[in-house]
């Protein structure tokens, strides 16, 4: 007798995958646009509705890739390329600490993943300017890394609960 392999096709996973990879591309569509309050704003969003539909781990997949494709199109001047670690450590800071903050509240936590993330990258980026810099880039780089990444995160955190909320997926 043969042995025939069923292939079962589960409605929830397709949707979470088909969710996912629309996400994906958003956040890598995102640093084509070439400004960073565009880019950033529109990245930040897709972590925020990843994290509401897909989970925590899912929106530290899609937080890895935008700051390596900003790099690749110029967004991000190649003198930034020590900060793409940090910037991804940034984005996975946004996602884990909205992941926990949501439960009690969306606001509360897309306040709090901001302005966390803002840190992060606001007090990585002063020791990294110094170490990596010259003094005419060092300038630039701290501008980069400080309140547009605080603006982008809120930026995106509203553009994300507005789509939610059309969604019916929070309150």
């Amino acid at each position: 007798m043969e042995r025939i392999k069923i292939l079962a096709i589960n409605k929830g996973k397709t949707l979470a995958l088909t969710q996912f990879g629309i996400l994906l591309a958003i956040a890598l569509a995102a640093p084509l646009m070439g400004q960073q309050a565009v880019t950033g704003t529109i990245v930040n969003a897709a972590l925020f509705i990843s994290t509401v539909l897909l989970g925590v781990e899912a929106g530290i997949l899609i937080g890895l890739i935008p700051s390596v494709i900003s790099l690749s199109v110029g967004l991000l001047p190649a003198a930034l390329a020590p900060m793409i670690p940090f910037i991804i450590l940034g984005n996975a800071i946004l996602v884990v600490s909205f992941g926990y903050f949501k439960e009690k509240n969306y606001w509360l936590g897309m306040f709090s993943a901001s302005f966390l993330k803002f840190l992060f990258l606001f007090n990585t980026s002063s020791m990294v300017i110094n170490l990596f810099f010259k003094k005419e880039v060092a300038g630039q780089v701290a501008l980069m890394m400080s309140w547009p990444q605080l603006f982008t995160a809120l930026s995106g955190g509203l553009i994300a609960y507005l789509f939610l909320k059309q969604c019916k997926k929070i309150n």
